[in-house]
């Protein structure tokens, strides 16, 4: 029955089951950062069932969109079209998000994402779309906060990689580092770029002693193995999007030092996310990554009023009870405004030392004073 109930067997469910999906990149160039949440939401499942006090069994439901626009409709369509499916954690991407939420919406079907921070998606009207995780407002403010208290950089290329996400947080970068002084440069460079040699170069060349990169891992890593060979010396940071292992196994050495903010805590370094994290390393072989915690408590949350309403509570019920609900979690406290955002924003520092992501602490913690 555990089985079932948090494996892969999407079709088994009958009328005491209910379904949470998750939709992410579960293929593709940043499957990790799909798989570290898949996890997440998993262990919340198994270990829920484990109880046996909800009067029904819980399954997972995986839809891939691989974390790319034109992929996430079609991933949506197969959750909703799952009757048992009452609730998503995800869509994963921003620009999946951005993609799906408009059948969500129409569907009554509530989306809760982990991670999806581009700042305008709580603006559309999406009526499913519940944001559990502060926006790259924060984000982009937290990274100038600490190039204006911590560093001595007196200019920053801001570079981003042409998606929706790597857009709209070097928007958010750029705009916060002139409000408190520092000169900013903008390029971009195109996601799946075969040599970042030119941009790397025209980083040098810009006189910038701060770099900004947004985007994701799979390019980051070739990205600063060029900005190394071109012989950049700056404080360099990037984002959620790159904060995993698989960053420094693409850079290799290039990414020591490397910075990284993350609307995420490091559930192996907070006292409150130890036992989850024991227990993520023992069910999966391996540490919890970028967003694991935050879809074990997102899922959790679902679960939580799932309980309260029982399983044959309708998909918008559940929907409207998640909206104005208030959950005390492992990573923070979860709890929505009316236009489905995170009610409270902390973002977290991190730096590659010894070719391992260290935790650094809370930015404004960090930038006090």
């Amino acid at each position: 029955m555990l089985l079932t109930g948090c494996g892969g067997g999407d079709d088994s469910a009958n009328g005491d089951t209910v379904k949470i999906a998750f939709q992410g990149p579960l293929s593709g160039d940043n499957v990790q950062l799909g798989v570290n949440m898949a996890n997440g939401i998993k262990l919340a499942i198994k270990q829920a069932n484990a109880k046996g006090d909800l009067g029904f069994k819980l399954a997972y439901k995986a839809v891939d969109d691989q974390g790319l626009p034109e992929k996430a409709t079609a991933a949506a369509q197969k959750a909703i079209d799952d009757q048992s499916v009452l609730a998503v954690v995800g869509p994963a991407f921003s620009g999946a998000t951005d993609s799906a939420s408009p059948l969500y919406s129409e569907a009554g079907l509530v989306t809760v994402s982990p991670s999806a921070t581009r700042p305008d998606l709580t603006t559309k009207g999406y009526k499913s779309l519940l944001r559990a995780v502060p926006n790259d407002s924060s984000q982009g403010k937290g990274m100038a906060a600490f190039f204006d208290k911590k560093t001595d950089a007196k200019k920053v290329m801001v570079v981003d990689d042409k998606t929706d996400y790597g857009v709209g947080l070097a928007d958010v970068a750029a705009k916060e580092l002139k409000a408190v002084g520092i000169k900013v440069e903008r390029t971009s460079a195109q996601q799946k770029t075969p040599d970042y040699s030119a941009t790397a170069q025209k980083i040098v060349n810009s006189g910038a002693d701060g770099l900004i990169y947004a985007g994701y891992y799979q390019d980051a890593g070739p990205f600063a193995k060029k900005v190394k060979e071109a012989g950049f010396e700056g404080v360099m940071m990037s984002d959620d999007g790159v904060k995993d292992a698989q960053f420094v196994k693409l850079a290799g050495d290039s990414s020591e030092d490397w910075y990284m903010t993350c609307p995420c805590t490091d559930p192996t370094k907070n006292a409150k996310t130890k036992k989850f994290a024991a227990d993520y390393q023992k069910e999966f072989d391996q540490a919890p990554g970028t967003y694991s915690a935050e879809s074990y408590d997102v899922t959790n949350m679902i679960i939580g009023q799932l309980k309260k309403l029982g399983k044959d509570t309708g998909r918008e019920k559940l929907r409207d009870a998640l909206a104005k609900a208030t959950y005390d979690g492992l990573t923070k406290t979860f709890s929505f405004d009316a236009s489905g955002n995170l009610k409270k924003q902390a973002i977290f520092l991190y730096q590659v030392k010894s070719g391992k992501i260290e935790y650094l602490g809370d930015i404004a913690e960090l930038t006090a004073g």
